[in-house]
């Protein structure tokens, strides 16, 4: 875990974890993680080595997760990996297929994959794709797999989690249309369906992240310095939330964060516009 300043010590607190109600939970089970080759998903799976558990990883990178399941099966957990791109039907469909083949069934889904873009409008007018894409992991995606695993996860009284961000639920920024709009859409989708998820069983939990260190950040030079949670971290509050059941997990700032977005909504309409201006007239 990388060194956290004295902002990100009080942003980020400490996760209390207690590794044996976790090992308790999670003994026998399979585990579904998307987005799990690099970043949060990747230090989730390192991190639950030592239990044993069944891990399903998908990612694109199949290289990167063959690495994975060879270092995490020098411990106590289990390893399959699915090579797929979850943004297209094809790959989506062959791993629905491989995961209602599992005889044990499926215990717990980490919705983690996701795509991240931070580009104006006027820059966009001809990159419709960049909306299709975004849309297409961080909602269809997660959308079409809790449709086809509902029987499986319904069986096994099974748990959804969630990882999304603390953007959902504050004033939206400009430049991040692609990447906010579709973070929110599956958000509001879970929201929506957990009444009908839990009726039959189904736990559900979203966890909404502030920033966070991963390789997803990296193009947006202005967060080099920005604070942020590093991936370890984010894993340790997965880990909890698997245990405790809770329905969300949010930062302690961020109800600060949502009455600034109600009391101050009029002065963001009226200055936002004006500062991007100024910036345009600068370059």
């Amino acid at each position: 875990m990388h060194s956290y300043s004295f902002l990100e010590h009080l942003m980020f607190p400490r996760t209390s974890l207690n590794q044996q109600k976790l090992k308790q939970e999670l003994k026998g089970k399979t585990v579904l993680i998307t987005g799990a080759s690099s970043g949060i998903g990747e230090q989730l799976a390192y991190m639950l080595a030592d239990i044993k558990v069944h891990l399903i990883l998908v990612a694109r990178r199949e290289e990167k997760l063959l690495s994975m399941k060879r270092k995490i099966e020098m411990k106590e957990a289990t390893v399959r990996v699915v090579s797929a791109d979850l943004r297209n039907k094809e790959d989506t469909e062959r791993v629905l297929a491989f995961l209602n083949l599992l005889p044990v069934g499926l215990d717990i889904f980490i919705s983690n994959a996701g795509h991240s873009i931070r580009r104006p409008i006027l820059q966009s007018l001809d990159r419709y794709h960049d909306f299709t894409r975004t849309m297409a992991i961080n909602y269809f995606a997660p959308v079409e797999l809790i449709l086809s695993l509902q029987p499986l996860l319904e069986s096994n009284q099974g748990h959804i989690i969630n990882i999304s961000t603390v953007n959902t639920l504050l004033y939206p920024f400009p430049h991040w249309a692609a990447y906010q709009s579709s973070k929110a859409a599956f958000d509001v989708w879970l929201r929506s369906a957990a009444p009908e998820l839990n009726n039959s069983g189904i736990s559900t939990t979203s966890i909404y992240l502030p920033l966070v260190r991963t390789p997803m950040i990296v193009p947006t030079v202005s967060y080099e310095k920005s604070a942020a949670m590093s991936p370890q971290h984010a894993a340790e509050i997965i880990c909890k939330c698997i245990y405790m059941k809770k329905k969300t997990y949010k930062p302690w700032w961020l109800i600060f964060g949502q009455l600034a977005s109600i009391l101050f909504s009029r002065w963001w309409e009226y200055s936002i516009p004006i500062m991007i201006k100024k910036k345009g007239d600068k370059k």
